[in-house]
């Protein structure tokens, strides 16, 4: 006699069917009425929702292209009242990360043995500012300061960083996790430098992709100080010579492009960058070769653009709001970020010292340390530097600990764009800005993960 053998249903599967019909069904009513445009929206993001629940690390690959191949959308117009100073920009990845998020958090839901935030070295200090962050807009919501919700969405785009952070530490397991994410970002970048470099020919100072009309090539120059730091540590020390020519081709298009960018801020973070790499370094020879070259070849190789742009900080035909240093008369731009800096430290900040203006509540600042002074007061600067300075210590240690060439130059590359941020964040908002942070943190959980990945991979939940 036959027997029938029941299969045991996994509760697990049966909660994705019933997710999957609800979604379909939720979908289909809402595309009866919506436009192409919308529909084809909704359908993209329920794929990518299901992608992500099924497949996290498919997650990560959609989020790295995004970050500098998403479009980005202005909500709003920029007003002259503080607080509305700037309008509210949202990008494709925005929105690819809530649904990421929250497919992370109903997979963590249904597998509890996954655990929601992984333990790491990080975790209390970004705790802390964030807390900082939305107490100090709280306040300066109640007391007027903070117009609108404009506060609560950047602080949400601060969580937003963090969250990628979490995500990439919860998946991250093995080396060639690293190898593949890490190859995906480069190859991001080189498909971003050919985009920019293309702009070249108009004319105008190159920016990244899908801005709008008015780009930002401070930032992009930020973006590519970071990756060209990266670049340059894995050059040092990782690959074989094939990689090596490769990495050699990869940081050469990023130079062209970041010299085409015209962004002063971005070019005085090579300076630190260069000098990390030359400090940590084992290697230091060939730096020390290749600068000595540099500096004999760049007053004939560098473009007409680019030493204007140079001089233009000193001799900029006189005008009004500019700013005198001894005998030297500073371009508008550079002036206004010295009058900033000045404001806050010798007048703004004391009306305001422990917790600030809150977020958005002082107006705009193009400058990340005196911005971060007013808006969120000692308080917010000190666990802004806890936090910085957590980073950095955890960076150390694991190029100092680790064995693997490939992470050594992983590590020491983004020591070496760890201390470009630092440089870049004195004439930018570069721990704010999205195309900038968003890799920025992607790396550090590959550097905080390091060493677990090394030990055993194994992992503690909280």
């Amino acid at each position: 006699m036959n027997r029938i053998t029941y299969t045991a249903i996994d509760s697990r599967t049966v909660l994705l069917l019933i997710m999957i019909v609800l979604i379909t069904l939720a979908g289909g009513l809402l595309i009866a009425k919506a436009s192409t445009g919308i529909a084809f929206a909704v359908v993209g993001a329920v794929i990518v929702g299901i992608v992500s629940f099924v497949n996290a690390e498919i997650a990560l690959y959609i989020l790295i292209i995004s970050m500098l191949l998403g479009p980005q959308f202005i909500v709003g117009e920029p007003t002259p009242l503080p607080g509305r100073g700037r309008p509210i920009t949202l990008r494709m990845d925005d929105l690819l990360l809530v649904i990421i998020g929250l497919s992370w958090f109903l997979r963590t839901a249904i597998r509890k043995e996954l655990g929601l935030f992984l333990k790491t070295p990080l975790n209390r200090p970004i705790m802390y500012y964030f807390v900082v962050c939305i107490i100090s807009t709280l306040l300066g919501y109640m007391m007027g300061r903070v117009k609108g919700l404009a506060g609560f969405f950047f602080v949400l785009k601060y969580f937003e960083y963090f969250i990628i952070y979490f995500l990439a530490v919860n998946q991250l397991t093995e080396k060639k996790q690293i190898e593949r994410l890490l190859f995906t970002m480069l190859t991001v970048c080189f498909i971003v430098c050919l985009i920019a470099i293309y702009q070249i020919p108009s004319g105008g100072r190159v920016s990244a992709p899908f801005e709008g009309e008015i780009g930002e090539p401070n930032t992009f120059g930020g973006y590519l100080v970071l990756m060209l730091s990266i670049v340059l540590g894995l050059l040092l020390t990782y690959g074989s010579k094939k990689q090596k020519i490769l990495l050699g081709i990869l940081s050469f298009f990023i130079t062209l492009t970041l010299a085409a960018t015209l962004s002063r801020a971005s070019w005085l973070a090579l300076v630190p960058m260069v000098m990390t790499l030359l400090y940590f370094s084992k290697r230091k020879l060939p730096i020390i070769a290749t600068l000595i070259i540099i500096v004999i070849i760049s007053p004939f190789i560098l473009p007409k653009s680019v030493k204007e742009r140079v001089a233009f900080t000193f001799t900029q035909p006189k005008e009004t709001g500019q700013v005198t240093v001894g005998n030297v008369r500073l371009d508008t731009s550079t002036s206004g970020r010295l009058e900033s800096w000045k404001n806050v430290l010798e007048e703004d900040f004391y009306k305001h010292p422990v917790l600030g203006y809150g977020v958005t509540g002082y107006h705009f600042l193009d400058a990340q340390y005196p911005r971060v002074l007013a808006e969120t007061g000692l308080l917010g600067f000190l666990t802004f530097f806890i936090l910085l300075f957590s980073i950095y210590m955890n960076a150390l240690h694991t190029y100092r600990d680790t064995t693997d060439s490939l992470f050594s130059g992983l590590s020491l590359g983004y020591i070496a764009g760890f201390a470009a941020m630092l440089t870049h964040s004195i004439g930018a908002n570069s721990f704010v800005i999205v195309r900038i942070m968003e890799p920025f943190w992607f790396l550090t959980a590959m550097i905080i993960m390091i060493p677990t990945i090394e030990k055993s991979g194994i992992t503690a939940k909280v």
